[in-house]
């Protein structure tokens, strides 16, 4: 055997002679015969070898070429630079002070709140009492589940842990408040749930706000017991975010929702209490006043000889003065003769809707000749017609003063 490169290699000669040699006379089975088994394995491992050896040659060669690139020019056929390198930092860099509005994904929810991943280095936390204007005793009444994607903003810091908390309650309180803004300049009707009561009024939410609706600007004359966790229509007086100062006003709701009955509409009232100068209707909900001129005919010195409180009968209205949310009624002009709404009250209300046609015709005719006498005598004055007052408001003198008073305002935000 000779030896090459650490490779037992055996040499032509042998291999030949060990293939082609005769036979020794044995009794073993030919495929015994191992000089010619040996040397054909020994033949075979010289390619496998070579083979093994140049794939080393090439990977040792790739090594150092690699190496030396690196070490020359490192970013030599590179596309993302360090240019790009820095826009990708910039572009996550987080901004963590508190007031920043953040935007994340909630990845797990809890008794007590949320986990939100706000690709910051570390989860960001949303705790139930901040998770809506509104009461809640899970996140979930409030749509947070797993994957929602919401714009929160930062509260906090948690200390323990270097989590961030967040809100969505006080980026709900800006909507609200824009929200009652917008609705106090369209001058529309809201719901107010009332949710408790004071010396001076009564509370309602509207928009998830606390708003303040004084007493004298509830239309009907039932006790703050009376009103808790009942829906009032309410209209806004003032809307002053900076001094969380939200005041309602349900005399003005309830005018409006009446406005569709013209003068001379008949209505039926219930009898809500008495006064010297006359009795307060409740119509629907709106507090009407039957002035005590406005009986009958004939001269009523006592009120409580004709209604009682809780009496249900049939008026007519007169007027109604929206901006300050009264409503002027009358059963005189419904009496079929002077005199019966004291007698004989009952006929009074079954003639009602016959003596309010005939009272709206005669209304029409008298403002028709007002109209063509104002052509023709005085085009240039602004006539009205005047009877008795009954188609404009009540005076000052007539109406009992009702103030505003806002000293008891709670603030409207929590």
């Amino acid at each position: 055997m000779a030896s090459s490169g650490g490779l037992n290699c055996p040499l032509i000669s042998t291999v030949k002679t060990a293939t082609f040699s005769r036979r020794p006379r044995s009794n073993n089975p030919p495929f015994l015969l191992l000089p010619k088994r040996t040397s054909v394995i020994s033949a075979a491992a010289v390619p496998i070898s070579n083979a093994q050896t140049r794939e080393r040659m090439k990977l040792k060669e790739m090594f150092e070429d690699a190496y030396e690139r690196c070490r020359t020019a490192p970013m030599e056929g590179v596309s993302f630079t360090m240019e790009d390198f820095q826009i990708a930092l910039e572009k996550y860099d987080f901004n963590s002070e508190i007031g920043t509005k953040v935007t994340g994904t909630v990845f797990n929810i809890d008794a007590n709140g949320a986990l939100v991943d706000i690709t910051a280095k570390s989860s960001a936390y949303l705790p139930l009492r901040e998770a809506s204007i509104h009461s809640i005793k899970h996140v979930e009444e409030a749509g947070i589940v797993p994957g929602l994607r919401e714009e929160f903003i930062i509260i906090g810091e948690n200390e323990a842990d270097d989590s961030l908390i967040l809100s969505l309650r006080s980026i709900q309180y800006d909507l609200a408040w824009e929200r009652c803004r917008q609705l106090q300049a369209e001058d529309v009707v809201v719901k107010g749930k009332v949710i408790g009561a004071n010396k001076g009024g009564v509370v309602a939410v509207v928009e998830g706000l606390r708003g303040f609706v004084p007493f004298s600007q509830i239309s009907s004359k039932s006790a703050a017991e009376e009103l808790l966790e009942k829906e009032l229509p309410l209209k806004f007086v003032e809307v002053d975010e900076e001094q969380s100062r939200l005041v309602l006003s349900n005399r003005k709701a309830m005018a409006d929702s009446q406005a569709q009955l013209g003068i001379g509409s008949v209505v039926v009232g219930t009898v809500q209490s008495l006064k010297p100068y006359g009795a307060f209707i409740d119509i629907g909900g709106i507090n009407g006043l039957l002035h005590v001129s406005q009986i009958s005919h004939d001269r009523v010195s006592d009120i409580a000889t004709v209604l009682q409180p809780g009496d249900i009968l049939k008026v007519m209205i007169l007027s109604h003065d929206r901006e300050r949310g009264r409503v002027s009624l009358s059963t005189k002009k419904l009496e079929p003769t002077p005199g019966d709404m004291i007698r004989n009250p009952k006929l009074v209300f079954e003639k009602a809707e016959e003596m309010a046609q005939t009272f709206r015709q005669r209304i029409a005719q008298a403002e028709a000749m007002a109209r063509a006498d104002m052509l023709r005598f005085q085009p240039e004055s602004g006539l009205t017609l005047s009877s008795e007052g009954i188609l404009g408001p009540l005076t000052a003198s007539e109406l009992p003063a009702e103030g505003l008073d806002l000293g008891d305002i709670p603030p409207a935000e929590e």
